[in-house]
């Protein structure tokens, strides 16, 4: 199979050398795009082109300012039509990234003692624990495979029905890659009466989103999603959602910038969105996050779909043909209903050791761990809980050098199909015991790293 498609170009950093064992350089190739993606070119170079005229946004009368707050607000435009949001209808808040948005979210929701929010057990943090601080919730379950149990889903409803308020859930996981179903989630959350929250930062840079019409059964009442994960740095997120939710609940953070007038007894909040974005907002990171999103619509989800798709069934093929590798939630899927990750074990090694051989043998970037997804991954891995809670009085001591966890390949849209190659190769010789013996991991953090082993990162990058 070969992919037609090759991004590279698009994206800094793509020939950057890096120090490997032996005294050594090598193209880095980067497979944790979950975490964070690389930066479009085209970003870095508009926003070092919007530098110039950047300024302080809304009261301003100089030029400067009156042109950042027209951008700022064009921006905001760009999001809403990225995500098909009816726009007299809806509005984009700017926040930090998604954690923000959704605790914002959770504070400016008005929870009863009775009210029931759903998650489920695929959840990243972000779209837990905030949660937890202002209601009740209750866990759709996962089946072995990972995927989510409808069925599960389908009996809370029926047994909690109009006591559930919210349904938080996420587009797709940042642990197996599986999309799930939004919008047959979102109808049976409707017929309730409960509103949906997508979390879609992991779905946004790899499928297009369609929160449809207001008045639609499918209609994703609230969303989020974060710039760093598609292709844009400077740190901004967003939060969209119905325009009378914001309009009737009282900002969670409050300042300049957010109010009409204040006397010294009274505040009068100003309109959306603008009430909910308290302070000097980041408009480099909403600029780079509307560069980022025209960049996408330019180069098209068709074509992204394919040659992420075709990489992925790449990559599975090829760690099927690797003894000694078990695939996080199995290789029987449909390739359409799951995005570029996967998460596998070697057996009988530490995924922290893996992870730092491919690192500091063969120059390439994945994740170990739980992946902020402790749940998930615990309940993937099968740990019973008298194991977790022998973990937990470990982590608790200091020592995570047994924590469980997995290793994670998260594919990028300047991926192809070399970076691959470089993976599989490298995990023949791991799983053929060819590495150094030289690696020491440090019990604090749980990683591994070679014995002696010193960077100089200064020499990369310095403030002076």
């Amino acid at each position: 199979m070969v992919t037609k498609n090759n991004f590279k170009s698009l994206f800094l950093g793509q020939d950057f050398q890096v120090p490997i064992l032996g005294n050594q350089y090598i193209r880095y190739v980067d497979l944790d795009n979950a975490a964070t993606s690389p930066p479009f070119i085209k970003v870095v170079d508009k926003v070092n082109e919007f530098s110039k005229l950047y300024s302080s946004i809304h009261r301003g009368n100089g030029f400067k300012s009156l042109c950042s707050t027209e951008i700022y607000q064009e921006a905001r435009n760009i999001v809403a039509n990225f995500v098909e949001a009816e726009p007299d209808k809806n509005t984009v808040v700017f926040v930090k990234n998604s954690t923000e948005a959704i605790n914002k979210l959770a504070s400016l929701f008005t929870f009863n003692e009775e009210d029931i929010i759903l998650t489920s057990f695929m959840e990243h943090h972000s779209n837990d624990l905030p949660w937890r601080k202002h209601g009740i919730v209750k866990n759709i379950d996962i089946k072995t495979t990972g995927e989510i149990d409808i069925d599960h889903f389908k009996n809370l409803v029926h047994q909690y029905g109009k006591r559930i308020k919210l349904v938080a859930i996420t587009g797709a996981s940042n642990v197996t890659g599986y999309i799930n179903p939004i919008y047959d989630i979102a109808t049976m959350a409707h017929e309730i009466g409960a509103k949906v929250l997508v979390d879609a930062s992991q779905l946004a840079p790899h499928r297009k989103i369609d929160i449809k019409r207001n008045m639609d059964i499918k209609h994703i009442d609230f969303l989020v999603f974060t710039a760093h994960k598609l292709f844009a740095p400077f740190g901004t997120g967003v939060l969209v959602g119905p325009n009378e939710f914001f309009e009737h609940a009282e900002p969670d953070h409050v300042g300049g910038g957010m109010v009409k007038m204040v006397t010294s007894e009274e505040v009068y909040w100003d309109e959306v969105p603008e009430r909910n974005e308290a302070g000097t907002p980041n408009v480099m990171g909403a600029v780079a996050l509307a560069v980022s999103i025209k960049n996408i619509e330019a180069i098209g989800y068709g074509r992204i779909e394919k040659h992420e798709m075709e990489l992925t069934q790449y990559l599975v093929e090829g760690l099927k043909e690797i003894n000694h590798i078990d695939i996080c939630g199995g290789t029987s899927f449909h390739i359409e209903h799951r995005l570029g990750v996967v998460s596998f074990n070697v057996e009988n090694m530490h995924h922290s050791l893996v992870a730092a051989i491919l690192s500091y043998e063969y120059g390439i970037g994945v994740r170990s761990g739980c992946f902020c997804a402790h749940p998930y991954v615990l309940r993937l891995l099968n740990v019973d809980s008298d194991k977790v809670n022998r973990y937990k009085n470990s982590i608790l001591n200091g020592d995570k050098s047994n924590v469980p966890g997995l290793v994670r390949v998260s594919l990028g849209l300047q991926n192809n199909l070399e970076d691959i190659d470089r993976l599989l190769m490298a995990l023949k010789n791991i799983t053929a015991g060819i590495y150094s013996d030289c690696y020491v991991i440090d019990k604090h953090s749980g990683n591994y790293s070679p014995k002696g082993w010193t960077s100089n990162f200064h020499s990369y990058f310095s403030f002076s």
